[in-house]
């Protein structure tokens, strides 16, 4: 008789609410020890798991996340990569899109489940929501395949009752316990009394089955420009030519529109001309850039702007710092900005 293989997932422990306690003098939530955390969740032994853990030295709030944070995170699962068969990250949520979509481009031709959740609640209070999203969380990371393979093999977000794909959802609600959407693209499962996947809707990469390859190095020399009606020459041009800048999320409005004064468009034109990479994505939670659809978006195409497409801003920003990273020159950055790398954008 053959015995099924006991799943072993490696828990990586960044912080956030999931893992905050109240301190009883100022009544602030602050980090405590990941084997705290355990103990609060003693259902988790119910699950006849192999589950080892890694903590950062000093968990932090997620509104301190930043790019060596996300190097820590790749660190951990590439030297775990062979040893176990998925990975939960525990991650506070205002930052926790930024952080799901910047591992998806960093993790190349990744094959396991990378699954990060995170609460709404610490998990030590009474109505928590942190118990059944890690323990959800857990179950996804060790389903597997009739062949043995994992059914998720991708950065994807586990929060509530649904599993999304991580460069495709951003936070919606700060006290929903259903905090995060994917606007542009169906859940990867919804939960219920079953974990039921979507499997058409779950990324397969014809690079899946080469060994992963870890990119570290993101350029942080990118920012956002959101457009808002009466934005001044000033502001613009200002933006426009901060120091060191290499790549710029223009938020426009609508279907990828901006105002027709020729001030701006040639701001824009000169700010591309000078090897600066804008990409156009829209403001609206729903929906994409259609750049030839009014003279508003024409205009910005004309200038050189590339299309964003249905990206989310998280995505977008954490591309733009992935491709330079690579170093590769504005031509480059543009030619790859245009195409899905790893599902987070639909084709142009």
């Amino acid at each position: 008789m053959t015995t099924e293989k006991q799943p072993k997932i490696l828990i990586i422990y960044t912080g956030g609410t999931i893992g905050m306690i109240e301190n009883p003098e100022t009544n602030a939530l602050e980090p405590f020890d990941f084997d705290h955390l355990i103990d609060n969740v003693p259902k988790i032994k119910m699950l006849d798991y192999n589950i080892e853990s890694f903590q950062f030295e000093k968990p932090i709030d997620s509104a301190e996340m930043n790019p060596t944070h996300w190097a820590e995170i790749a660190q951990v699962i590439e030297d775990r990569y062979e040893d176990v068969d998925g990975f939960v990250v525990l991650h506070g949520t205002d930052t926790m899109a930024y952080t799901a979509s910047a591992l998806s481009f960093m993790l190349s031709n990744l094959n396991k489940p990378v699954i990060i959740t995170g609460s709404q609640l610490p998990i030590g209070e009474v109505r928590t929501d942190g118990e059944e999203n890690l323990i959800t969380a857990l179950q996804i990371a060790a389903a597997t395949e009739p062949d043995g393979r994992a059914v998720v093999r991708e950065v994807a977000i586990l929060f509530e009752h649904y599993l999304w794909r991580g460069n495709r959802c951003t936070k919606r609600s700060a006290d929903n316990f259903n905090a995060f959407k994917s606007n542009n693209y169906p859940e990867l499962a919804r939960i219920g009394l079953n974990v039921n996947f979507n499997r058409e809707s779950l990324w397969r990469s014809v690079t899946q089955n080469r060994p992963l390859k870890v990119e570290y190095n993101m350029d942080t020399n990118v920012m956002f420009l959101d457009l808002f009606p009466g934005i001044s020459r000033n502001v613009v041009e200002h933006a426009l030519s901060t120091p060191g800048v290499k790549g710029i999320v223009l938020k426009t409005f609508g279907a990828g529109n901006a105002p027709g004064h020729q001030w701006f468009i040639d701001a824009v034109k000169r700010t591309i001309e000078r090897g600066v990479v804008i990409v156009n994505i829209t403001q609206c939670p729903n929906g994409c850039v259609h750049p030839l659809l009014y003279a508003a978006g024409v205009n910005l195409s004309k200038a050189g702007c590339i299309s964003g497409h249905d990206i989310t801003s998280e995505a977008a920003i954490t591309k733009l710092m992935y491709l330079f990273g690579l170093g590769l020159r504005p031509e480059e950055v543009k030619k790859y900005m245009k195409r899905p790398l790893c599902g987070e954008m639909g084709s142009n």
